[in-house]
């Protein structure tokens, strides 16, 4: 694969190898990118490239987490976090697995109410 990735900016080849893939074709067409390549320039662009493997690496992950956090900050856009309190009543949604089998269609889609007791922290009452 020769498409750089969204999430690290490299491609997979270039992140496992160091180096760029080269397809066949450009090999054996004579083209700008490697048709005035000779071999003393492609030893010296291999010794860059091992050089630089390291550094490569580091703004991959960089740009991996930066790419997490923008998936995250998107899938959790719409959140809205609600905190209750001891004595407050609210209602629960039925699932289908928890819904009366004969109730067909038409069935009731919240439960409840229910009293809050005690708060156990993380959303747990």
């Amino acid at each position: 694969m020769t498409t750089p990735l969204a999430s690290t900016g490299q491609t997979p080849y270039s992140l496992v190898y160091g180096t760029e893939a080269v397809l066949p074709t450009e090999v054996m067409m004579p083209i700008t990118r490697y048709g005035l390549l000779t071999s003393i320039m492609n030893d010296k662009e291999l010794t860059h490239d091992i050089n630089t493997i390291a550094e490569l690496s580091e703004i991959a992950k960089i740009c991996m987490v930066s790419y997490q956090q923008r998936i995250a900050n998107t899938y959790n856009k719409h959140v809205h976090i609600r905190a209750f309190r001891v004595g407050d009543l609210l209602l629960r949604k039925t699932f289908q697995n928890t819904v009366d089998v004969i109730a067909g269609k038409v069935f009731n889609t919240w439960e409840g109410p229910y009293l809050i007791d005690a708060v156990f922290g993380r959303g747990a009452y």
